[in-house]
């Protein structure tokens, strides 16, 4: 099935897909040929989805194992890519600040990169802790491997669904290959994702499941913070604490120090989980940017 998915513009798609792109876990995901491409585990089976931006409309691509997962895989790639936004109310709020106007004028309407599945995102969180984009990749590539299901994709190179809390919660804890403290964390995480004590969902309350978060052993405000951000939808929601977020202020003249910067971005609320992306977006890491074409 081919669509179009509408959106009100502006829309800047360099940081929002180069997020998905760079952060692209091998085997579930991958960019290729302009697009960005993802397994889909849905209610009926799986899919795969390929997105490309255009100025007026994101392409969609879907194969879908059965027609009656349509309206959930659209629902799901409208979320990932935050196409229901508001980026005119988001942007004239921020635009009252000086420091970030002139960020705002330059690229306006960037949007939240966000997930096709909260619980994913929630678990490659957590295994992106202190580690570097590259490894992280790495350690959740791993994972798929071993303990998602295979799929065929003719048209590329996807290989897996992500693993299902049920088959990871099954697993040795011995036999995860990441640091004991760590382990830990993804474990009780998994444990509580798989047995209802903790559900992440498009419905959640924002502040209560960041508190039920930090009370986890090993998950600090980074952690909660970004999947306040990403999965869960909060418009509101600040890391602090990210390092890129620090040195972007630091760049814009803005406090450093998380308690001080969150003192700041007062004024940007409702929306500062929209202006982490202008501020993140004055890096050159690769996540700011659409990967380049290669040459043919």
């Amino acid at each position: 099935l081919t669509l179009r998915l509408p959106f009100r513009a502006p829309l800047t798609p360099d940081n929002l897909f180069g997020h998905l792109a760079a952060t692209a876990v091998p085997g579930v995901e991958e960019w290729r040929d302009g697009a960005y491409r993802r397994t889909l585990r849905l209610p009926h089976g799986h899919g795969i989805v390929a997105l490309t931006p255009h100025p007026d409309h994101i392409a969609c691509r879907l194969t879908l194992g059965d027609l009656r997962d349509l309206p959930v895989a659209l629902a799901r790639c409208r979320r990932l890519l935050d196409l229901d936004a508001d980026p005119v109310a988001v942007d004239d709020r921020l635009r009252a600040d000086p420091v970030l106007a002139p960020l705002v004028d330059e690229a306006p309407g960037r949007r939240v990169p966000r997930t096709v599945d909260e619980t994913e995102f929630a678990l490659r969180a957590v295994l992106g802790q202190q580690v570097s984009t590259a490894a992280a990749r790495t350690h959740t590539a791993r994972l798929v491997t071993a303990h998602g299901d295979r799929i065929d994709d003719p048209e590329g190179g996807l290989t897996h669904l992500f693993p299902t809390v049920e088959a990871l919660a099954a697993l040795d804890p011995a036999s995860l290959a990441m640091p004991r403290t760590r382990r830990t964390t993804f474990t009780t995480l998994v444990r509580h994702l798989a047995d209802g004590t903790l559900r992440l969902g498009v419905d959640s309350d924002w502040q209560d499941t960041r508190a039920r978060l930090l009370k986890l052993p090993g998950l600090g405000t980074w952690t909660a913070d970004v999947i306040a951000l990403r999965a869960l939808g909060d418009p509101d929601a600040f890391p602090a604490t990210d390092l890129g977020v620090r040195r972007a202020a630091r760049t814009c003249g803005l406090p450093t120090t998380p308690a001080a910067l969150t003192a700041r971005a007062e004024a940007w609320r409702p929306w500062r989980a929209y202006a982490v992306q202008y501020l993140w977006a004055t890096s050159s890491h690769p996540v700011n940017h659409l990967p380049a074409q290669p040459r043919s």
